[in-house]
């Protein structure tokens, strides 16, 4: 009897891999071109400790509010910007499409602006990793979202390289 309960188990196993998986809302629905206009772009520091209700402690655990602006320039990559108001970096990032249960993913390098005035940031260097969150397809009112981490890859001033935020950007209209 053991012997036919493992035969069984291996068959079932080997259907659950041929199976394709269903494609998730986001598999079926986003390409490349979803990316492309302005995100806002938030970041926070990964601190597990409880604000409550202080809004002090839950407004310092921003480590950065900007603007993405996205352009596409393949299916498969993206140039834009990330501006904070007072500064900014260029970005560079490569797509990778969604798949079968599997959301579009992107990874971006973010460089400092030489020379560019009042910038300050030349010879800065993020790496930003997202993917677009689940389109619930029931979700009201939903807006596109991008949900990922950020780390600090090259020192700036006191700043050492490899501090990770995590991050949402949500699409404009």
């Amino acid at each position: 009897m053991r012997v036919l309960w493992l035969g069984v188990a291996a068959v079932l196993a080997a259907i659950t891999v041929l199976s394709p998986t269903p494609p998730t809302a986001l598999a079926a629905d986003a390409d490349s071109s979803s990316l492309a206009g302005k995100w806002t772009y938030r970041s926070f520091f990964n601190d597990p400790t409880f604000v409550g209700d202080s809004k002090e402690k839950a407004y310092n655990l921003i480590f950065a509010e900007a603007t993405f602006t996205f352009e596409i320039t393949s299916p498969t990559t993206l140039k834009g910007t990330i501006d904070w108001g007072s500064g900014g970096l260029d970005l560079q990032g490569k797509i990778r499409p969604a798949g079968a249960g599997a959301p579009l993913t992107v990874e971006i390098v973010g460089t400092g602006r030489p020379g560019a005035p009042g910038t300050g940031t030349a010879g800065w260097e993020y790496d930003y990793y997202a993917h677009l969150a689940y389109a619930w397809p029931n979700g009201v009112k939903q807006v596109p979202a991008l949900v990922g981490s950020v780390i600090r890859a090259k020192p700036h001033g006191d700043n050492p390289a490899g501090l990770v935020a995590s991050f949402i950007a949500v699409k404009q209209p």
